[in-house]
């Protein structure tokens, strides 16, 4: 199988103090045993170093770099990726719902991926099955 990663879990499995860490760390574990393979895209490596960068520090973005994204099968987002998340997103006409999620929803698709490694409630609300399979509580 292949699951997508999204920043989400991603940041919360780096976090330990993140409410979320727990079950993405179960979660992990689960698809290292099954021997799932986890793509992902340039775009979420890019906002997930930044994101730890900037909240935990220049150490947990090198744990990120050098520990977890050699694991990962990275996908570089196409130009036409890009604009048929730009077109979703501005569809969606929501706030809440960012171009990098419009654009891993795309690349999902087109890979014919059903299986998302987030705690993202926008990767459920398109009818992506995430693992793990709850989001935690806060």
């Amino acid at each position: 199988m292949i699951a997508f990663a999204d920043t989400s879990a991603l940041f919360a499995l780096v976090d330990r103090r993140n409410p979320a860490h727990a079950a993405v760390a179960r979660a992990y574990d689960q698809l290292e045993a099954e021997a799932t393979v986890l793509a992902t895209t340039n775009y979420i490596l890019l906002e997930t170093f930044a994101l730890l960068q900037r909240r935990l520090g220049l150490d947990a973005a090198r744990e990120f770099a050098q520990r977890i994204v050699p694991l990962m099968e990275v996908h570089w987002v196409s130009p036409e990726d890009h604009d048929a998340g730009v077109s979703a997103a501005l569809a969606g006409n929501r706030r809440d719902l960012s171009l990098v999620d419009c654009i891993s929803f795309a690349v999902m698709r087109r890979m014919g991926l059903s299986h998302a490694f987030a705690v993202d409630e926008h990767f459920r609300e398109q009818g992506f099955d995430c693992l793990p399979a709850q989001r935690p509580r806060k």
